[in-house]
């Protein structure tokens, strides 16, 4: 004989619970739910439920509007707070009179108080959605006195997997010394007669009509609703069904939001003219038309489309002028979209796809806009670019909410897990360690921070460390361990640096990315647009963000735009950017001295190590090649190794080796590398004794390097100049300008000399000076290898990764 079995979704909520926890909804003057007590109750039924309650926030007037039906019973959630510092939580209090409802109410504001009434009255009830803090202040000690409190505590459908388990794993890991200990820690006495002995509930915490049932309670056993009340009591309820994740949740706000928007216009207008929100209904719509949710798409596809027409300026239209674009030209990924639906999960995930797909073409839209106002320099254009991004933020906002409100909800469970399970497996212990996702908009370059970061992630490798460089390029690449190369959406080419472009990231598809993957701190290695995703991926999963500020941009603008307000603007935004992360990682301190005199607050800035590989760069590799390979006469080699460009003070070297050329003892001068200026270069050091090699890479560069007896760095806008480390390594002797961070990683008088940037003849004396010293050259070589000998890369990197541990010590609880 089949076990009878009593179910019951206990956490529902109706069109009277008027006041959302989400910040969008509240904005827009929207109600939490908007689904109608009759229609949840026939539909409850239909899914299989033996009894139907409604649990509105602090109201009854639901339950009270089908209590004339048979198989109801009141309750409702109840918002209650800690009043020593007014934590808020969520009370589900089951099968209330009125009068108790006023009682309730009353009480409320003190949640001992309302503790003490309901086991007084012998209320059965629950702490809903235990792990989400409802107003930010939920906390392990917060925590801990809700096991001294509350018997029963519920696994709630809206909220995932992971968090559930963890939640039902503690509560069965409770023991009788814990929670006397926990009692003396916090000075309260428990109600209850064996605190340790915790009950469960479950509840789809519907609020849009979509989730309805997903998860509920059962008690088998239970033949009517008095022996389910008692079954829960004594501790005999299962929740079962679905758990979500946070394109579900977003769906929900969405959800809510167009039936917000539905109620305030006409239906025949809204859904029946408008083709755009009849497929809208179809997904969000508290009940789809007639013919069920797939139906209605198929009257979506003949809809015209004239090829005339043109993208409006306007980033609310043009959302709007996008989405009816696809649906009348896309008919075959309608298709996909309608079949996609079928299922449980069907419904978010294309949804997700749908508005991804929107929101990255009006990305590139306002894009490519605002960097056309930029670069042209219309500025005042630019802060109606700016405002116009309100309205895609405003399309991306549910997914931000939902992504925010699982990545809080999974700290503090992880948190709890830790103070009352441990960590019972190695996927846990790792994931206890630090854990980085390093953004760049620079990595399939050839260019200092791309080749950095390509040997740090090498390092990582080697080291058991766990970070993922995070890049955008034209096509996606996920295969190669430590690195995720997203398919950019979009690019927009770099004046003056034609091979350079800006890529557009996916913005959707990397939070996605950064959820699941669990990074526990974001590292940014460049402002732009990456460095924007670092930030908003950080600030919404809620881990640190730290960034390096690797290259002066605003003295590179100077150089290539020669104009000073763009070069003021660029400073506005980059010290506008630095002061949004947690800490900023400089490679000297004349970088730190600058941007503390920009505005960016001292206490945020962090000096990190730099190395340079050893074994790699050595003075061994001296071969001649110079001589063998590219024909060079004999003489002194002075070398430059890096980017051919204007912002690195090149053509003051075209004034310097035609003075050099009447010396006694010849000298080559050597370019390693391309860039813009290498036409306008060749054409001046015509006739002269100059070599051009284009980039050099491997053996081959690390041969240059140490087959060459002088290096020479121009550059007055570099951060730190890898390049000054490699020629160091390879036992030569620099020369840098006073300005920028290359002068702090030499010995003055030893290893190099610094110079005026600016001054010809200072480094025509200088040059001359050592190429007439050969003895001084050979030694100077030799201090650079031997001061070099401290930069290990492996040991910087190391000295890296500790600053990153105690970034993230905070998350651990």
């Amino acid at each position: 004989m089949e076990t009878p079995v009593v179910k019951v979704d206990l956490h529902i909520h109706s069109k009277y619970s008027r006041r959302p926890s989400e910040w969008m909804l509240q904005k827009i003057g929207c109600a939490e739910s908007y689904s109608e007590p009759e229609a949840l109750y026939r539909c409850l039924l239909a899914k299989g439920m033996s009894f139907v309650t409604l649990t509105d926030h602090n109201t009854i007037d639901g339950g009270l509007e089908i209590a004339h039906f048979p198989r109801t019973f009141l309750s409702e959630e109840v918002t209650t707070y800690f009043p020593d510092d007014r934590c808020k939580i969520h009370l589900l209090v089951f099968d209330i009179s009125e009068k108790q409802h006023g009682d309730i109410q009353h009480l409320r504001e003190n949640v001992f108080e309302l503790t003490r009434y309901l086991n007084q009255q012998g209320i059965l009830h629950a702490l809903a959605h235990p792990f989400f803090s409802v107003n930010d202040k939920m906390d392990l000690e917060r925590f801990e006195k809700c096991l001294i409190l509350f018997k029963n505590f519920e696994l709630n459908g809206s909220r995932g997997k992971e968090q559930n388990l963890i939640l039902k794993t503690v509560l069965e890991s409770l023991t009788p010394e814990l929670l006397y200990r926990l009692m003396d820690r916090h000075g309260i006495s428990s109600p209850l007669v064996e605190p340790w002995k915790k009950g469960l509930t479950g509840g789809s915490d519907d609020h849009s009509f979509l989730t309805i049932g997903r998860q509920y309670t059962e008690v088998r056993g239970a033949r009517n609703l008095h022996q389910f009340l008692c079954g829960l009591s004594e501790g005999h309820g299962q929740p079962a069904g679905h758990f979500s994740d946070p394109q579900d949740l977003a769906l929900t706000i969405y959800s809510i939001a167009y039936q917000f928007h539905r109620k305030k216009f006409s239906r025949s207008t809204l859904v029946l003219k408008d083709p755009m929100v009849r497929f809208l209904h179809e997904f969000l719509g508290p009940e789809p038309e007639k013919g069920g949710r797939l139906h209605a798409f198929s009257g979506l596809w003949p809809l015209r489309w004239k090829e005339k027409d043109r993208p409006p300026t306007d980033i609310q239209e043009y959302i709007r002028w996008e989405v009816q674009r696809l649906l009348a030209k896309d008919a075959e990924w309608l298709e996909r979209i309608r079949k996609g639906m079928e299922g449980e999960k069907g419904a978010a995930e294309k949804w997700f796809v749908f508005v991804n797909q929107i929101s990255e073409r009006a990305f590139v839209h306002l894009g490519n806009r605002f960097l056309d106002h930029l670069t042209r320099g219309r500025f005042f254009n630019l802060f109606q670019s700016l405002g116009s991004g309100g309205a895609l933020y405003a399309l991306l906002s549910p997914y931000v909410i939902a992504y925010a409100n699982f990545a809080a909800t999974r700290l503090l469970s992880q948190k709890v897990k830790r103070r009352f399970v441990g960590e019972d497996t190695k996927r846990e212990a790792r994931a206890c360690s630090a854990k980085i996702a390093h953004f760049t908009d620079t990595f399939e370059e050839i260019n200092g921070v791309a080749l950095s970061l390509r040997r740090q992630a090498e390092l990582a490798r080697n080291n058991g460390k766990s970070l993922t460089i995070i890049t955008c390029g034209k096509e996606e690449n996920c295969r190669t361990s430590g690195l995720r190369i997203f398919e950019a959406i979009g690019c927009y080419p770099l004046p003056e640096y034609e091979d350079l472009q800006l890529f557009f990231p996916p913005f959707l598809k990397i939070l996605s990315y950064c959820y699941e993957e669990r990074f526990t701190a974001v590292h940014s290695a460049t402002p732009g647009p990456l460095g924007l995703a670092a930030l908003g991926v950080a600030r919404i999963l809620k881990i640190p963000v730290v960034g390096t500020y690797h290259t002066e941009l605003p003295e590179y603008t100077r150089y290539l735009t020669d104009d000073p307000v763009l070069e003021e603007w660029c400073w506005k935004y980059m010290i506008w950017y630095y002061r949004q992360l947690d800490k900023v990682y400089v490679p000297s301190r004349e970088i730190q001295k600058v941007l503390t005199a920009r505005g960016l607050p001292e206490e945020k800035i962090r000096l990190y190590y730099r190395g340079v590989d050893l074994n790699r760069f050595h003075p061994e590799k001296r071969n001649g090649v110079w001589q063998d390979r590219y024909g060079l006469p004999d003489g002194i080699n002075l070398l430059y190794v890096g980017r051919i460009s204007k912002e690195k003070n090149l053509l003051i070297l075209d004034k310097v080796l035609s003075r050099l050329r009447e010396m006694t003892t010849p000298v080559n001068l050597i370019f390693v590398g391309d860039g813009p200026l290498l036409g306008t270069l060749r054409e001046k050091m015509q006739g002269l004794p100059c070599l051009f090699t284009g980039y050099l890479t491997g053996e081959e560069l690390a041969q240059a390097y140490a087959s060459s007896d002088l290096f020479l760095f121009p550059s007055k806008t570099d951060t730190f100049g890898n390049v000054v480390l490699e020629a160091q390594a390879s036992g030569l002797p620099v020369i840098v300008t006073e300005a920028g961070g290359p002068q702090e990683n030499i010995l003055p008088g030893k290893s190099g000399l610094v110079v005026n940037g600016d001054d010809p003849e200072e480094w025509i004396r200088v040059i001359r000076e050592l190429v007439a010293d050969s003895e001084r050259l050979k030694e100077m070589g030799r201090a650079a290898r031997d001061f070099m000998e401290s930069y290990s890369q492996e040991t910087a990197f190391l000295k890296t990764w500790e600053l990153y541990e105690k970034e993230t010590e905070g998350l651990q609880g």
